[in-house]
Formats: C-alpha cells, structure tokens, sequence
C-alpha cells in the first residue's frame, strides 16, 4: 500500500488538515493517509501543546468517517524529541510492506535541509509538498526527482489561529469538525 504521512502536533486538528489529506488521496495515488501525531516539534520546543493523548483522541474524532485516514500514534513509544527520520526507519521496519509517503508544507521543505539527515529521508522516500501562502521552493531541492510539490487548494486557518479564537470566547464552527469542538468544550481545553 502507498500511504501517505500527514506528521504533525495537530493542536487541535482542524477542516484545512482535512483538506490537504483528502487531497492528496485523490491526486497522489494514495491508498491510505496516516495522521501522525507529534509529541513533541524538535523545531518547537517552546509550544504549548495539549496533552498527546488528547491530541490523538481528537484526531480520531476528526477522521472517524474517512476510511482513508487512520490516525497514529506511533511517535508516543519513540524516543524525544520526534525526528521524522527516526519514525521513518521505524515504520519501515514494522511495515515493510507497505511504502511511505511523507506529506509536508512549503514551509517545512524551505527548512528541510535543517532537519536531522534529511539525506537519508530522501534516499529511502518520495517527499508530497503543498505550496504554502509566502513559501516558496528550497533551491538545494529544485532538481530533486523525489520531491514532488502539488498546488493544494488551501484555507488560511491555522492551529495557532483556532486556539487564539477559543482563547478569546469566539465561534470556531466550522473551522474543525463539530466532534472535535464538543471534546474541545467537554474537556475544557484552550482556555
């Protein structure tokens, strides 16, 4: 199976999650797309981030009607911070049948050579990129066969954006699935 990996903190998910997944579903030839929830961002050590567990739960609340997504949380049980190579050998080694796609935005392939050897992410995996509002292509990426950017039509909401709203006592409806926003509620999160 092509699946692809939509990595991230996803605090709290949101419908532009959603968008980018489904469409890398219909236009990259993917069979699955695999959330997978960070612990813990080596570029965001500072961030306040909602327990991961409740994190997951959301997720899978989000994408409970989607066959094609399956939420992860394989990062949880490895080591600290989450290095995308780490989890990328891991899962090829639990699932070897299966092929792993990487999901990123312009911003993070703007970074990509920062991140912890990305050379050997590229050498054993394709990398899908969505162009991102004010990010533009890595020229050291530019003639690179194994990533492939795709015009994604995107919302400019963001995580940070819906948890400013909740924090300010303002409507989020339908910038996240309404499960989501009631466990948000329930559990009292983002206040």
């Amino acid at each position: 199976m092509k699946i692809g990996l939509f990595f991230g903190s996803f605090n709290p998910v949101h419908t532009g999650h959603l968008l980018i997944a489904d469409y890398f579903i219909e236009f990259a030839q993917l069979d699955k797309i695999w959330f997978v929830v960070s612990p813990q961002n080596p570029f965001k050590i500072n961030d306040k981030l909602v327990d991961e567990k409740l994190r997951f739960d959301m997720l899978k609340l989000a994408i409970k009607n989607n066959n094609k997504f399956e939420a992860s949380d394989v990062e949880f049980a490895l080591n600290r911070p989450s290095y995308t190579v780490n989890t990328l050998a891991h899962l090829r080694n639990e699932f070897p049948e299966h092929t792993f796609l990487p999901i990123i935005g312009g911003d993070n392939l703007q970074s990509f050579h920062l991140w912890k050897n990305y050379e050997d992410i590229l050498a054993n995996h394709e990398i899908l990129v969505y162009r991102r509002a004010g990010y533009y292509s890595n020229p050291l990426f530019t003639n690179q066969s194994k990533i492939k950017v795709f015009d994604v039509p995107l919302l400019n909401i963001s995580s940070t954006y819906i948890r400013e709203m909740l924090q300010a006592g303002k409507s989020v409806k339908y910038l996240m699935p309404e499960e989501v926003h009631e466990f948000i509620e329930e559990k009292n999160l983002y206040k």
